[in-house]
């Protein structure tokens, strides 16, 4: 089969561009200290300390449990972890003694410190040099179902276009969030290949699409034979090759 040559990229992020495995953890564990720590220091000078200690009385796992019972009875926003987080945090807090106002304030705040501490990734060192030389050949665009707030990185500079799947309810792998990224980049489906690490998120629906899809599948074992347009990589670091193998096919 004999494919027009490619105009844009689109990637996934956690997981393709870093290993998100490690901050994802610092994050999931260091906002909630923040939280029990901050807010137990605000009790005591308020001398409100009787409460005793938010993670003491809600364990991370209370908070985790309630973001799984949010998604479920609010399907639509099932992909809107910032949503889910900052809903879920409040009614824990104001289930603690909070009132409503201070649940939500306290509520926000530990959100902030979670996307701060979210915007620790270290992108593979080949990723900024490779972004910036594929820049010069096609559309960039990154469809990401995490709550990263990427606008804030560095790496943000290569994307003409960034979506996050999970604000418009619409998480991969609903087509929504592809079909918007290419009419953003002008670009049509056969036209376009899709990068990514998750074979149910990012490969099925780019391939359903007609878009091609490089598979980030890592050690993943070989089983039955890709479909037609679908290459398998070990590592990012590999997309340039391949590139050029289809360029000059």
């Amino acid at each position: 089969m004999i494919r027009p040559p490619l105009q844009a990229l689109t990637f996934d992020l956690d997981d393709t561009l870093w290993d998100n495995r490690e901050v994802m953890t610092l994050t999931e564990e260091g906002h909630y200290a923040w939280l029990d720590e901050t807010l137990a220091e605000w009790l005591a000078d308020r001398g409100e300390d009787h409460l005793g200690r938010f993670a003491e009385r809600q364990p991370i796992t209370a908070y985790q449990r309630r973001r799984r019972e949010l998604a479920e009875r609010h399907p639509l926003r099932r992909g809107d972890f910032t949503w889910i987080r900052e809903h879920a945090l409040a009614s824990l807090l104001e289930e603690f003694g909070l009132p409503h106002e201070a649940a939500w304030h306290w509520a926000t705040r530990a959100m902030e410190r979670f996307h701060d501490l979210r915007l620790r990734v270290s992108p593979y060192p080949e990723v900024d040099p490779m972004l910036t030389e594929l820049g010069t050949r096609y559309r960039l665009g990154s469809i990401t179902n995490g709550n990263l707030a990427f606008d804030r990185l560095p790496l943000r500079r290569h994307f003409t276009v960034a979506i996050a799947a999970g604000e418009i309810h619409a998480p991969k792998p609903d087509p929504r969030p592809f079909l918007m990224a290419l009419a953003r980049l002008g670009t049509p489906p056969s036209r376009a290949m899709h990068v990514g690490d998750s074979w149910k998120e990012d490969i099925l629906p780019a391939i359903r699409l007609g878009m091609q899809a490089a598979w980030i599948a890592g050690d993943t074992p070989h089983g039955a034979p890709l479909p037609e347009g679908v290459h398998r990589l070990g590592h990012i670091r590999e997309l340039p090759a391949l590139l050029e193998m289809i360029r000059q096919k």
